[in-house]
């Protein structure tokens, strides 16, 4: 006869809905099922959109960028953010301007990224205000302020 897994000593929850990294975990992958429900319609996967929205927040006023800022930003490694920005690319979404230094490229929106981002960043809004649309405005503000307390050990 098997013996019971003693989860008293294994474990310092009575259960997995007091675990926050177990709660996390399904609100995040909710949260991002019904984003990327949004994005599919625009063919766009959620860390290209991730990626374009970055670019387009750092870009917003002219200013070149560089891949390592959009990752930074982003919260991406430098391998992930290089191989979405060529499948930006390829979907014509971006370009790279090459830059002074030759082994720099700055990515840029192109027309067609711009007006793809024009529709999705406000469907993708809306989408986040209808996901969290169970909390009142004082606690969605305080979970955004634990949101950024969190982000600041990341």
């Amino acid at each position: 006869m098997e013996e019971k897994l003693n989860f008293e000593k294994i474990s310092v929850h009575e259960s997995p809905k007091q675990s926050p990294g177990f709660l996390l975990w399904h609100i995040s992958t909710s949260w991002r099922s019904s984003i990327e429900s949004v994005l599919k319609p625009i063919d766009l996967t959620h860390p290209q959109f991730v990626v374009l929205a970055t670019l387009g927040w750092l870009t917003k006023n002219g200013d070149l960028v560089t891949q390592a800022a959009i990752g930074k930003m982003a919260g991406l490694d430098p391998n992930t953010t290089s191989q979405i920005l060529k499948g930006l690319e390829q979907k014509t979404l971006i370009e790279r301007i090459q830059s002074t230094d030759a082994r720099a490229k700055h990515p840029k929106l192109t027309s067609k990224g711009q007006a793809i981002l024009t529709n999705a960043l406000p469907a993708v809004e809306k989408q986040d205000a209808e996901f969290f649309n169970i909390l009142t405005k004082k606690e969605l503000q305080q979970l955004i302020q634990l949101f950024q307390k969190l982000k600041e050990i990341s």
